[in-house]
Order: structure tokens, then sequence, then C-alpha cells
């Protein structure tokens, strides 16, 4: 079987969506942000978490991670990806499909160093 996406919520994604790919798929690996320690980590810091730990990052925050990002792999970091939610007002369903349709249908290496608007 081939490695699956693993998941990391950033503090500005609705719980709401965490909770409503879990309930969906159990299997899916999407821990929030709470979960990892993320709180009070700036944009940057988040990024070379996930990165470390091989997880695509998931937002809300169209207005500074994607110039985060760019810094990043600027400065040499290898970003899983990340998957921007825009706009945040998206169902919470199309959201939560999009993430499913990804783990389901892809692999890690296919988002490496992407950013992605969601939902498709």
């Amino acid at each position: 079987m081939p490695a699956r996406i693993r998941f990391q919520a950033d503090n500005d994604l609705r719980r709401h969506i965490i909770r409503a790919v879990r309930r969906r798929e159990p299997a899916i690996d999407l821990r929030s942000a709470q979960d990892a320690g993320l709180d009070g980590l700036n944009d940057s810091e988040v990024l070379a978490k996930a990165a470390f730990e091989g997880r695509v990052l998931v937002s809300h925050d169209k207005r500074t991670m994607a110039a985060a990002l760019a810094r990043f792999i600027g400065d040499g970091g290898d970003s899983p990806g990340v998957f921007l939610v825009i706009p945040q007002s998206a169902s919470i369903q199309s959201v939560g499909e999009s993430i499913l349709l990804v783990w389901a249908a892809s692999g890690p290496d296919d988002w490496r160093n992407r950013l992605t608007k969601i939902p498709f």
C-alpha cells in the first residue's frame, strides 16, 4: 500500500472541518493545531514543524501563509505542501471532500513544495 498523506491543521483552520473529516474517515491522519502544540508559533515555525513531521499543512490563512511558504522554500526548506481553504466560508462538506479526495487518490510527493487552494 502506498504511503498516505498526513495532515496538520494550523490554528486558523475551523475545528468543525477537522471533526467532520475524522468522522467521515476515521483512518485519516489529520492532527489539530492543539494536538500538535502549535499555539503561539508563527507561520515559519508552523511550516517547519509540519515539514519535520512530514505533514501537509491545512490553513485558512491566505493573508500570510503563501508568503511564509515562499520564504521557507527560498531559505532551503522542503515542505510537504500547504492547502489553503479559500474562501474561509467554504462549506465544511466541500472542504472535507477535497481533503478526503487528496488523501485517497494521491501520495505525499504529489504536493511537495506546493500551495494548493481547496475546495477543488
